[in-house]
């Protein structure tokens, strides 16, 4: 074990070396393309890097038409065409700076205190609860009971619900004291129990889980919701398999996942009606599968988007 801690500390070490020798490069276009702004991003390649990207333009509520991912190697080197909500250019200048600031550049945001990104904003200090288990009517009205009755404010949550599964984010303050953080331990304890008794009200008990922290942290939230709704197995009871065709009149997702043997990836096919946040669930998905995108071209600039992925 000690041998292992001492491993992982020194790899830890001399990625910040690198990352301070080669600070991440971000270059913001405006004139290259008429229809869109070219976001390109080079960095010394490490783990999580492109998800952290996608999730600082998903916040920024921008709309990614086009992506090229190249990142074997030891260098990361991305360009995004991206727009508003509205299909225009973007007039803002602080894009390139928020990417290089997640990537560990020049005036990195601090990740040490309690406050949190909901949805892209930022919550006051509070307490945090992650809930996850089987979904069933009524569930969420029980949750807010017993939260109002423990006197617990509800600043900000997050709530997701796929195959009968449930996971939410919810962050809390103080009712008693008019909105600060709730530090009684015993309190946080009993809301804890409480909680955990509510979603357990189901046959499905060994499922249900409950946390809560009052520590620092400052994990995103729908990255966050993805961990546990991955952990918790949404993905299963899919009713016999879904259905990867796009022929008929749903339009259901295409998906197909090939091996390239002789360069040792695996190529995954990606056809889908477009939708907000769609490369950033999917990213998510694949790393949360532990698989690392090595290269990948992804075209959305009409009502399908197509998303071509190389991961090992």
């Amino acid at each position: 074990m000690d041998c292992w801690t001492s491993h992982f500390k020194a790899d830890e070490e001399f990625e910040k070396l690198i990352l301070r020798m080669n600070p991440p490069r971000v270059a913001v276009d405006n004139t290259s393309s008429r229809k869109a702004t070219l976001v390109k991003v080079d960095s010394a390649n490490k783990k999580g890097s492109l998800l952290q990207v996608v999730q600082v333009l998903t916040d920024m509520n921008l709309i990614i038409r086009r992506a090229y991912i190249s990142s074997d190697g030891e260098w990361f080197m991305d360009v995004f065409h991206v727009t508003d909500q509205h299909g225009n250019k973007l007039c803002e200048d602080d894009v390139g700076q928020k990417i290089q600031q997640s990537l560990g550049g020049p005036r990195a945001c601090s990740f040490g205190s309690s406050r949190r990104s909901v949805g892209g904003e930022t919550a006051i200090e509070n307490t945090t609860i992650e809930l996850s288990g089987r979904d069933r009517p009524g569930l969420l009205s029980e949750i807010s009971a017993v939260l109002t009755d423990n006197k617990c404010n509800v600043v900000a949550a997050e709530v997701w619900t796929h195959n009968s599964r449930m996971a939410a984010v919810l962050y809390i303050t103080d009712g008693e004291t008019g909105g600060s953080l709730i530090k009684d331990y015993d309190r946080l304890r009993k809301v804890e129990r409480l909680l955990l008794s509510v979603l357990m009200e189901d046959a499905d008990k060994k499922s249900a889980n409950s946390a809560v922290s009052a520590s620092a942290g400052g994990t995103h939230t729908e990255r966050r919701l993805h961990q546990m709704m991955y952990a918790d197995r949404d993905y299963d009871d899919m009713n016999g398999g879904m259905k990867y065709e796009l022929n008929d009149t749903r339009k259901t997702p295409l998906v197909t996942v090939d091996s390239c043997e002789d360069r040792g990836y695996t190529v995954v096919n990606l056809r889908s009606p477009d939708r907000p946040k769609l490369l950033f669930d999917t990213v998510c998905t694949l790393t949360d599968m532990q698989y690392v995108v090595y290269h990948a071209t992804i075209i959305a600039e009409g009502p399908e988007a197509c998303q071509v992925l190389l991961y090992f």
